[in-house]
């Protein structure tokens, strides 16, 4: 529970820096040349810091101070400690030295000053991979000794420092107090973390590292692989800034300004589903009917949760996005275009779903192939719907590659799963989809009523127009609910047991 409220702080927190820095730098070339540098840092921390280090050093800490007690596994969070600021520190200089190379890459359209900004902000941008990677590293100390709601946490103290440092620097120095704010918030992250791990006993420092520790080496030798199985799930944000950095300026900052408010249900609802899924899927892995029960279940779960918010945020996404980011430097243009990217992202928000949950399913059953096939092939499909659509729709067309690579890759993922384990999946039925669809028009009638009744006024303040969509988010949800139930949903049974069982 207090993970949950950890995490649900931090994505709040998340979005009003967002807000700040719509209202500060709206939807601008200098913006979209901040987006491209923080992307390489960024991607760096996914891949290395909280992917691969995840990984691989928490399943072995644990294991170590399971068997071997804490004095010997102190010993070894330090030696990785030591391993990492090496490491990590080259990575770091690497990164600075290719700068020029690295922004080429990631944004090829860009040209003259807005280059130049982008080389400039991901020199200063580098270390942040660095402190992130130790912060990972303390985060991974703290799960394995049972302490969750701290490292939640921390990511919420990151998005504060953030805030304030823009509040106080973006004045005197406009967009370049971004990259500080970015380096200040990895910083706090990563003392918050230090500090109650020093708290809990566990005071990590660097050591003298011993080359013939065999859980320090294989660490090592698991870490690389692990990167380049991951590598395919960041390729998504690349290609947004790859195709982006051709368009007009804004475009990348207006997709990224739909990516946020997107991966707010998305991070609430399908992660959440998705883990708690895997260890349930993993268990039954042995029994064949056993798992494509769960498997089929899970799926109508994520059916029957994530719709709605997606017709909802098709809906309604110029009134959300009017109402969290419309203010300062955040013009109609901006407005107008995260819109439509929101809405076309929301398209593809149950192919997300799907093929996150479907993800899981194919580690669980030990298929890591299949696995990074769903993952290619997402890739592959968003690079060519982009490429092939962009010259036409600009952004939006960036914003459908990525929709219509989810829900292809949800369709890939099930097939997959289907043909290599031979059996009856068991994922959804005429009667069902129905019902579902009966509901999903329903509630598409009653939110078009409502938006027709009480129009929205882009002039309101902004107490008024959060009080509009949280009764559009009422009434919506309520008429779904009582469709659904109303037509005998077994959904509506799982969530009675899941209650129960919390009492």
């Amino acid at each position: 529970m207090m993970m949950t409220i950890g995490t649900f702080a931090s994505r709040i927190l998340g979005l009003v820096r967002e807000t700040i820095i719509a209202a500060f730098f709206g939807a601008s070339r200098q913006l979209d040349a901040f987006l491209v540098a923080y992307t390489l840092a960024n991607l760096a921390r996914q891949l290395l810091a909280e992917g691969a280090l995840s990984a691989t050093f928490v399943p072995i800490f644990s294991r170590v101070l399971n068997r071997q007690g804490e004095e010997r596994a102190k010993e070894l969070g330090r030696q990785a400690l030591t391993l990492l600021i090496i490491a990590g520190s080259l990575v770091v200089l690497l990164g600075m030295i290719l700068a020029p190379f690295l922004v080429f890459l990631i944004a090829p359209g860009f040209s003259g000053q807005e280059s130049l900004l982008a080389i400039s902000f991901t020199r200063r941008l580098f270390p942040f991979l660095l402190i992130i990677s130790l912060s990972a590293l303390v985060m991974g100390v703290l799960n394995s000794l049972g302490s969750f709601f701290v490292p939640a946490i921390a990511p919420a103290v990151s998005n504060v420092v953030f805030i304030c440092i823009t509040l106080i620097l973006h004045g005197k120095h406009g967009i370049s107090a971004l990259p500080v704010a970015v380096l200040a918030g990895g910083f706090f992250q990563f003392l918050v973390q230090w500090i109650w791990s020093t708290k809990k006993g566990f005071v990590l420092y660097p050591v003298k590292i011993d080359r013939g520790d065999d859980e320090l080496r294989t660490m090592t030798r698991l870490f690389f692989p692990y990167v380049a199985g991951l590598s395919f799930n960041q390729l998504h944000p690349i290609i947004s800034r790859v195709m982006g950095s051709f368009l007009e300026a804004g475009s990348i900052s207006v997709l990224n300004y739909a990516d946020r408010l997107l991966q707010l249900p998305l991070g609430l609802f399908v992660i959440a589903i998705s883990q708690a899924v895997l260890p349930t899927l993993s268990k039954a892995s042995s029994d064949k009917g056993e798992f494509a029960e769960i498997f089929g279940d899970s799926l109508k779960f994520s059916f029957f949760l994530i719709l709605p918010i997606s017709v909802l945020a098709v809906i309604f996404s110029s009134e959300a996005v009017n109402c969290v980011f419309y203010r300062g430097a955040f013009d109609d243009w901006a407005w107008r275009a995260t819109s439509q990217s929101l809405a076309i992202y929301s398209l593809g928000m149950l192919g997300m779903a799907l093929t996150n949950v479907t993800l899981r399913a194919l580690y669980a059953y030990g298929l890591p192939k299949g696995a990074l096939i769903v993952t290619a092939s997402t890739v592959i499909i968003n690079l060519l719907v982009s490429a092939s659509t962009m010259k036409w729709l600009s952004y939006r067309g960036i914003a459908l590659g990525v929709a219509c690579a989810f829900t292809s890759g949800a369709f890939i993922g099930m097939y997959y799963l289907s043909k290599a384990t031979e059996m009856n999946l068991k994922i959804f039925n005429y009667k069902w989809l129905a019902k579902l669809c009966l509901s999903a028009v329903i509630l598409v009638v009653t939110t078009l009523s409502y938006k027709f009744l009480v129009p929205y006024r882009a002039e309101w303040g902004t107490i008024f127009k959060v009080l509009w969509l949280i009764g559009a988010g009422i009434a919506g949800m309520s008429v779904y609910g009582l469709t659904t139930l109303a037509c005998g949903l077994q959904e509506w049974k799982w969530i009675e047991r899941s209650f129960k069982r919390r009492r």
